[in-house]
């Protein structure tokens, strides 16, 4: 909102408003919507780029797509479907149908349990486990507490009290190495800062975690590094020139890939997703999908937080909610709704 003021304090004609929303709640996008058609009543002109179909459809009067740095048509916003804009962008339609049902066993082992886990006023006794092969989603307000949740678990930041079990084995994470031991991944929701290192290539961000294996004496092995990050870019379908790109030149889909491969390379079984999809486009989110089903297909267990409900809904077998730093329920995909996730995660506990 100051941005927004900054920019109509200088007599703006034309404002470019590049991802808004990002971290913006439904009611502050909803506030901001009023703000930008005051805006255009006074005849300012405004290019909103933007990854969310909804928004676009809501506050825009026309669309322009783009699609590896080229363009490929303009639509007339209230003349179209987001399917056709979809269509557009991936030169496909692609369907984001709710999960109807877990594909997690009932047997399925506990890979990880958490008990009452406390971190400062954001994580207050949370308890939860995840099992073997499945996608537990992590859902609430902006500030419910769900960052901060992974990143006490990960040993990021200092938890006050609280047990963590890996296979049934008590551990003991007070720093991100703890947990890398422990075989636990964490992808960051502000991967230029703490999931990638953008000036380094995508072998050198692959091998990142697991740096130690390419070592010969004091010398890292460039051969042996480029090699086993090609097996991760082919494996994982990453759009670059060669390993030795530097990430900075990435995409946000081929960067959010590059962090995965990480710790793959590390070979964690337990993946902690924070906004996996955020700021990146249609495309590439339905790649990470269809990659985060595969991983949990083959036995990986994923934590995933998410502010997107129909990616919670689309994504998880079962779905934690969380509300100023607590947890407030519990709901198998089979009976989750929007309404009923909204609900707990309105829901204050004393």
């Amino acid at each position: 909102m100051c941005e927004i003021a900054k920019a109509v304090s200088f007599d703006a004609k034309v404002i470019i408003f590049d991802e808004p929303s990002a971290a913006l709640t439904e009611a502050e996008i909803e506030e901001m919507f009023k703000i930008i058609r005051d805006l255009k009543k006074k005849d300012i002109a405004m290019v909103y780029i933007s990854h969310r179909m909804d928004e676009i459809k809501v506050i825009t009067d026309r669309v322009t797509v783009m699609r590896d740095g080229t363009y490929v048509g303009t639509l007339i916003t209230n003349e179209c479907t987001k399917e056709d804009i979809i269509n557009m962008m991936v030169g496909r339609v692609i369907y984001e149908d709710p999960k109807t049902e877990s594909a997690v066993p009932e047997d399925a082992p506990v890979v990880l349990k958490v008990e009452h886990l406390n971190a400062g006023k954001m994580v207050q006794d949370v308890s939860f486990e995840l099992h073997k092969g499945e996608i537990l989603g992590f859902s609430g307000l902006m500030g419910a507490g769900r960052t901060e949740t992974a990143r006490a678990l990960f040993g990021a930041d200092p938890k006050e009290s609280g047990d963590i079990y890996v296979n049934g084995e008590k551990v003991t994470i007070n720093c991100p190495q703890d947990a890398v031991k422990c075989g636990i991944g964490y992808l960051s929701e502000d991967r230029k800062r703490y999931g990638v290192a953008v000036q380094k290539t995508v072998a050198e961000n692959t091998t990142m975690a697991t740096v130690h294996q390419f070592m010969r004496g004091i010398f890292i092995n460039r051969k042996k590094e480029a090699a086993v990050a090609q097996e991760y870019v082919d494996a994982l379908a990453t759009k670059t020139p060669s390993v030795d790109q530097l990430v900075v030149n990435l995409s946000g889909g081929n960067q959010q890939k590059v962090v995965i491969a990480k710790w793959l390379t590390r070979d964690s079984d337990i993946l902690i997703f924070d906004e996996p999809t955020r700021g990146i486009d249609v495309g590439a989110k339905n790649e990470i999908y269809k990659l985060m089903n595969k991983l949990a297909a083959e036995g990986k267990s994923i934590i995933m937080i998410s502010s997107e409900m129909t990616e919670i809904l689309r994504m998880s077998d079962r779905i934690v909610v969380m509300c100023e730093g607590k947890k407030t329920g519990e709901i198998g995909i089979a009976e989750a709704t929007q309404e009923k996730i909204m609900n707990l995660a309105t829901r204050e506990i004393d």
